[in-house]
């Protein structure tokens, strides 16, 4: 402070304060100007976030109750001005991140149509879902699915693909973009395969059954709203199921017989999971769509009857 007298101590920093900001505005030029002139302001030191209230919102206590838009009004002002945004920050005692997102013009209102997109979620929001596309994410997400928490609680639903099948891949990330519109879809690259991946903070609403440690390990049951997609939609979340822990191909068959051996094939699908639960699913949902299946291994499911390999065919087929 410039003055040693203390009975306009007050009123001679909001004076001493205008004529830097003056100063600052007289020579400001954007962005250039707030780097090259981040010292010469000589009373910023001693200002803080009540005198700068004083500075710009009247003293009366009705619009001291407006924090959160006097707060912003007040940056926009000292940043226009020529002030960086930490020195802004430390003024207005806001993180710097949101000083430049109110000076990038992002900050929306809470009826605005961002606003709007972000209530994605079917569960919490109410919004319509895809309900085919989710019954075949879901028996996709049960085979080689997880969920991950990131930063500031948003979830990465991750499936993983094998590279083998390019159908497949773009079939789960059509299922994902329609599922959830709002969040991107991109592809993480390993040897071999490929994660296809999706990041939402309701992914858990739409799959509940995600939980710590693997699926085999902990108990899998379907919500009632997922029971009735599926019942309705049975032939999807079958397709999803054989689509990611599924397999179509020639069973080989050596009959040894008096004049030598004899070779046949037949198609036939297996699924295998180490899941009893998923394991229980995946033969509920074959009952619903009339399909005979039995169980070949401990952990396999097989579907090797001519006509229910021809009645699978109808919703699974074979992977492209």
């Amino acid at each position: 402070m410039c003055s040693t007298h203390t009975a306009d101590r007050a009123g001679m920093m909001e004076r001493q304060t205008w004529t830097s900001q003056k100063r600052l505005l007289g020579r400001a030029c954007g962005f250039e100007s707030r780097s090259r002139h981040s010292t010469p302001a000589l009373c910023l030191r001693p200002l803080t976030a009540t005198s700068a209230f004083r500075i710009n919102v009247s003293g009366t206590s009705d619009n001291l109750v407006m924090y959160q838009q006097a707060t912003v009004d007040m940056a926009l002002r000292l940043s226009r001005i020529g002030i960086l945004d930490r020195e802004n920050a430390r003024i207005c005692d806001v993180s710097a991140a949101a000083i430049r997102h109110w000076r990038s013009g992002r900050r929306r209102a809470a009826d605005s149509p961002g606003a709007e997109r972000r209530r994605q979620c079917p569960r919490c929001h109410g919004r319509s879902m895809d309900e085919p596309a989710y019954a075949y994410l879901l028996g996709l997400y049960l085979g080689d699915g997880s969920i991950t928490r990131g930063r500031r609680d948003v979830f990465a639903l991750w499936i993983a693909c094998c590279d083998d099948w390019p159908g497949l891949l773009a079939a789960c990330r059509q299922a994902m973009s329609d599922v959830m519109p709002a969040s991107s879809v991109f592809c993480v690259h390993y040897q071999g395969c490929t994660a296809v991946k999706s990041t939402s903070k309701h992914w858990p609403c739409l799959f509940p059954q995600h939980g710590p440690g693997r699926k085999h390990t902990r108990k899998i049951e379907l919500e009632q709203w997922q029971i009735a997609i599926v019942r309705q939609y049975p032939g999807e979340f079958a397709r999803g199921l054989f689509h990611s822990d599924g397999w179509r191909g020639a069973n080989r068959v050596r009959r040894r017989l008096s004049d030598g051996d004899r070779w046949y094939e037949y198609p036939r699908y297996q699924f295998s999971n180490e899941s009893g639960d998923i394991l229980r699913l995946c033969g509920e949902t074959l009952d619903l769509l009339g399909v005979a299946w039995r169980f070949s291994r401990r952990n396999v499911i097989s579907v090797a009857r001519r006509e229910a390999v021809a009645r699978l065919d109808e919703f699974v087929g074979p992977k492209y």
